[in-house]
């Protein structure tokens, strides 16, 4: 990756020294700034999506500092490469502590998630005078705001269970769905969609036939081939995939090169790479259930956001600015220091309980019983008729189908969460 303008350190020793050039400048030359460390993988088979991270983040704090920061300081984004490894993700955590880093930000894999939520809390019990936040914008393992959830523990992305109550609803009104496939990452976060995707059908549609539920090793399939002849041999409807990254770019382009005739049912089929891996065959067939896409701030006549998605796709090309929870993470923590008048971690984290926040989608709500956000979500079919903006480059932009409110989208939590 390019050199991230002296914010990458012997973290990210490993990345290219190519991508790092398209990076934003993070505050890297201020003393005084309020860093946060992006803690995702920036080499091995995942390392693309981390890159539009680390640029999303460093866009975003860019726009902060330009505004004037927060409580007169500026936001830093440290990126630092975890391989996509739990073990490693638990080294960065450590370095960031020793580095006096406060906040840490991770999405990508909750086989990661969960491990830094364990980190995080036996490094507060052992250092009470420097803590750590984690700010999760995209490890959606339900078990993280039920039974392992955490005071210093903060998710901004819908959750596996949010994503497929809602998936699911809608798949139950379509009666022409009679036979449903279940292709998913063999780690937490896909072992529960295969879970609740059947538990969920059987209640609300119980003539839908599952007529296959296969787990893949995580990262490393380079042939999908195998996968598609089976879902064409089952004569599936439909496939609920919670697949990301090269998992999903190269099972919908095997799809495509077979002719196969589904409704693909995703999570992150907006994500960089698989747009163009879907090509003109994906027309009408791939959906995402996902809290923005970019045609919906034209949807909106959202000004700020427009002008986000078209500054961001100028400089970043073919990126595409896609992750808005993103932005909602660092404007709603940039809103509880500044209510807390401080940036002492546990003075944040109480002040972000509970908080609410308007975004250009509607209101986000930090429940405070289990620090899970409650959005507004929506369900895209990717289309040659878009109104604006089509996904990298493609010609197909998507196009919502429909809106599921807020509080639709809440499941309940059995969380009993111990606070400090």
């Amino acid at each position: 990756m390019k050199d991230y303008k002296g914010l990458v350190r012997k973290a990210v020793a490993g990345v290219t020294m190519a991508a790092a050039l398209a990076v934003p400048t993070m505050a890297s030359t201020a003393e005084d700034t309020i860093k946060i460390g992006l803690i995702d993988p920036l080499s091995g088979p995942f390392a693309n999506v981390g890159d539009l991270g680390v640029k999303t983040f460093g866009y975003l704090a860019e726009r902060i500092n330009a505004d004037g920061g927060v409580l007169g300081r500026d936001i830093e984004i440290v990126p630092f490469d975890n391989k996509g490894s739990a073990q490693e993700s638990l080294q960065n955590l450590k370095e960031a502590a020793d580095d006096g880093i406060h906040y840490v930000t991770q999405g990508l894999g909750s086989h990661v998630g969960g491990a830094l939520i364990d980190g995080v809390e036996k490094h507060n019990r052992r250092n009470p005078d420097n803590r750590i936040i984690y700010l999760n914008f995209a490890a959606v393992d339900p078990a993280f705001t039920n039974e392992q959830c955490s005071f210093w523990h903060f998710r901004f992305d819908a959750n596996s269970a949010m994503k497929m109550k809602v998936i699911t609803d809608v798949m139950a009104e379509l009666k022409d769905i009679k036979k449903v496939f279940l292709i998913n990452q063999d780690y937490s976060h896909g072992q529960y969609i295969s879970k609740a995707g059947k538990e969920m059908l059987a209640e609300k549609r119980p003539d839908i036939e599952i007529v296959g539920d296969v787990l893949h090793p995580l990262g490393k399939v380079k042939d999908f081939a195998p996968y598609i002849s089976e879902i064409k041999s089952s004569g599936a409807d439909a496939v609920i995939s919670g697949n990301w990254g090269n998992d999903l770019a190269l099972l919908v382009k095997a799809g495509a090169q077979a002719g196969l005739d589904v409704d693909y049912y995703t999570y992150y089929a907006a994500l960089v790479g698989a747009p163009r891996a879907l090509g003109k065959a994906a027309a009408g067939k791939v959906k995402i259930v996902t809290e923005f896409q970019e045609n919906l701030a034209v949807d909106r006549d959202a000004d700020e956001l427009t002008e986000i998605v078209e500054t961001f796709g100028d400089r970043y090309a073919p990126f595409d600015f896609t992750v808005l929870r993103i932005k909602t993470e660092l404007d709603m923590l940039v809103k509880a220091m500044e209510k807390a008048g401080s940036t002492d971690p546990l003075a944040v984290a109480k002040a972000m309980e509970g908080m609410s926040l308007d975004t250009a989608m509607g209101t986000a709500t930090m429940r405070a019983q289990d620090h899970q956000l409650i959005q507004p979500l929506f369900i895209s079919t990717l289309s040659e008729k878009y109104k604006k903006y089509d996904a990298e480059g493609t010609g197909l932009g998507w196009v919502m189908d429909s809106e599921i409110p807020a509080d639709e989208t809440a499941v309940a939590s059995s969380c009993e969460m111990e606070r400090p």
